[in-house]
Parts: C-alpha cells; sequence; structure tokens
C-alpha cells in the first residue's frame, strides 16, 4: 500500500474514532442516488437483467449473503456510511417492507444501469434518477411523520446526499448504440448529461438538500469490461475512453462551481475517483494487488451481472487480490481504498 493510501486510511479511521467516541455520527443522515456502484439492493425485485441478488456476489459480505450489491463484499458508500460514524448502511429504499424509522439515519435509492441521461436507465428497466427523486420526496414525507416536520428538515438540510452517475450512460448506452454515437461526439453527449446533472442539483436542493457530494467518472477505459470489448485485443486502458472521462470530469468541476454559485448555502463537492482507481489499477502491487486486467468473476474479462454467477467457473478463490471483482465494479479492497479517498477528498461535507 502506497504513502498516500496509508495516509488516507490513517485519516479515516481517526474520523471514525472521532465520530464514535462522540458517541454519534458526524451527520445525521447519508442518501445515496445513482448507479450499480451504490444500488444495494433496489434493483432485485424489479423487473430487470441488472441484477445482483445471487452468488458469488455478496460472498465476503455480512453472513456471505448476496444483498444486491455488485460487489463481493462492501460498496465504497457502505464504507463511507462507516466512516461517518453509522453503524448500519443505508438501506434500498424499494425493498423496505417497513419504512418509519428505518429512513432516520438515510436510505438507498440508486439504481444498477440508471444514469444523467433519462434513456439508460429505460434501455434496462432500471430506476431512472427522475424516479429516484420521487422517491425521496416520498421518504421526505414518512420522515416527517416520523420525527416531525421540523426535525425531519434539521435531518434533511445536514445529511449528506451522495450522487454516483454516468458511467452507464456511456459504457451500457453510448458507446453501443448507434443512434447516439452516430448523432453525438462523446463530447456533445457529455453536455447532455451535464445539463441533466445540473437540474438534478437544482431538484435536490428545492427538495432541502444542501450537502451533496458527486463522484467524477472512473478511467472508463480501465474497467475490464472496456477493454475487452473496445481494445482491440491490447490489454491496455483504452486511451480514447479514458479521455472521455477526463473531458466529462472537468465540465462536472465547472457546471458545479456554477451550481455553487447560484444557490445560497449549497455546499456541493466533486469527489474524485478517477485518480484513485486509476492508481490502482496502473500500480497494482503498490496498493497490494495481483491483478488490475481481469476481475475476480468467471474469466473476469466481460462478467457482471447476471454472467456473473454461481456457475462462473474460474471465479477467483481471493477477491482481495483483485482490483475488480466483475468486469465493471471494484472489489471491497478497492472500494476501501475509494472510500479512504472520497472521505479526505469530502472532508468540507462534515465540517
Amino acid at each position: 500500500m502506497g504513502c498516500s493510501s496509508s495516509f488516507f486510511l490513517t485519516f479515516s479511521l481517526l474520523i471514525a474514532v472521532l465520530s464514535v467516541s462522540y458517541g454519534q455520527p458526524l451527520v445525521p443522515a447519508l442518501f445515496i442516488f445513482g448507479d450499480s456502484v451504490v444500488d444495494a439492493g433496489n434493483n432485485n425485485n424489479i423487473k430487470t437483467i441488472v441484477k445482483a441478488n445471487f452468488p458469488p456476489y455478496g460472498r465476503d459480505f455480512m453472513n456471505h449473503i448476496p444483498t444486491g450489491r455488485f460487489c463481493n463484499g462492501k460498496l465504497a458508500s457502505d464504507f463511507t456510511a462507516e466512516n461517518l460514524g453509522f453503524t448500519s448502511y443505508p438501506p434500498a429504499y424499494v425493498n423496505l417492507k417497513t419504512k418509519g424509522k428505518n429512513l432516520l439515519n438515510g436510505t438507498n435509492f440508486a439504481s444498477g444501469a440508471s444514469g444523467y441521461y433519462e434513456p439508460t436507465a429505460k434501455l434496462y428497466h432500471a430506476i431512472p434518477l427522475s424516479q429516484q427523486l420521487e422517491n425521496y420526496r416520498e421518504c421526505q414525507n414518512i420522515l416527517a411523520e416520523v420525527a416531525g416536520q421540523s426535525n425531519a428538515s434539521s435531518i434533511i438540510s445536514g445529511a449528506i446526499h451522495l450522487i454516483s452517475s454516468g458511467n452507464s450512460d456511456f459504457l451500457q448506452n453510448y458507446y453501443i448504440n448507434p443512434l447516439l454515437y452516430k448523432v453525438y461526439t462523446a463530447d456533445q453527449f457529455s453536455d447532455i448529461l451535464l445539463r441533466a446533472y445540473s437540474s438534478f442539483i437544482q431538484k435536490l436542493y428545492a427538495m432541502g438538500a444542501r450537502r451533496i457530494g458527486v463522484t467524477t467518472l472512473p478511467p472508463m477505459g480501465c474497467l475490464p469490461a472496456a477493454i475487452t470489448l473496445f481494445g482491440f485485443e491490447s490489454n491496455q486502458c483504452v486511451e480514447r475512453i479514458n479521455n472521455d472521462a477526463i473531458n466529462f470530469n472537468k465540465k462536472l468541476n465547472s457546471t458545479s462551481q456554477s451550481l455553487q454559485k447560484q444557490l445560497p448555502n449549497l455546499n456541493l463537492v466533486v469527489l474524485d475517483i478517477y485518480q484513485p482507481l486509476y492508481q490502482l489499477v496502473s500500480k497494482p502491487s503498490d496498493n497490494g494487488f495481483f491483478e488490475a486486467r481481469k476481475a475476480c468473476c468467471g474469466t473476469g474479462l466481460l462478467e457482471t451481472s447476471i454472467l456473473c454467477n454461481r456457475k462462473s467457473i474460474g471465479t477467483c478463490a481471493n477477491a482481495t487480490e483483485y482490483v475488480f471483482w466483475d468486469s465493471f465494479h471494484p472489489s471491497e479492497a478497492a472500494n476501501k481504498i475509494l472510500a479512504d479517498n472520497l472521505l479526505a477528498a469530502g472532508l468540507s461535507l462534515i465540517s
């Protein structure tokens, strides 16, 4: 593990110890929106093929049970909840049989294959961000009934709202959809996504959210599936796809700065996951990993969701040696490092 990773690990532990010593989390609640990187099981019971509620998903999670997380264990957002001092993870909203008090510390609205671009979610029958917002509105009404309007407003304004989106828009739609890539350049498509992002933030703000963290796109061209599909057998990160991510991330930063100036008392922080994940991929051994080209599940080259299943031959024995669990998603070990970086980057959200 490199020096920077060690620093972030020490830093996150210090924060966690401080929060535990005071006997309460650093913020009242954590609300999560977005895609499969942070989906905690909202896709389990909807009609989509984008699911992860079966083995070997979840094999290293509590009780070795697949919960719908696209990972062998904890997501970066789960570690974030721990780092903030929560003793449980924001539950998948759609799956909650009894909501009420279960929502007091926040909840998770994310859906695998959702994106800023509404048609991406519709393509895979996932829950689009517009519906995630409607679910949040319903959640707020329930909170008001349980805690009273004043307390509910205080929880919402003090809570961290975490958003992870955009990856599916490119990898699961734009790059494979001639109706998009023949009409728009990647640069033009990113502008469409950022208009949707800006609208989403403004709606979230209008609903009372004041502390918002949004993750950048990862180095999409380094995901095993992207190299397999678009790398022309090079076995190297696909530079043009990484450049699309870098370009999007620059625009995400400038758009977020504009929103911050435009909306009073908004604390909007862009959380970079591009650089930390790129470091893990380009120098895996420096961070304690053995393999960064292939994922743990199956051949590790293309499997995700239903292709990564109990019968996937060759699934690795020890996922801690792999940067990726399936061909799109990081392993729990990688998520831990990413979460520690997110905590340091998002310090202003909790100060």
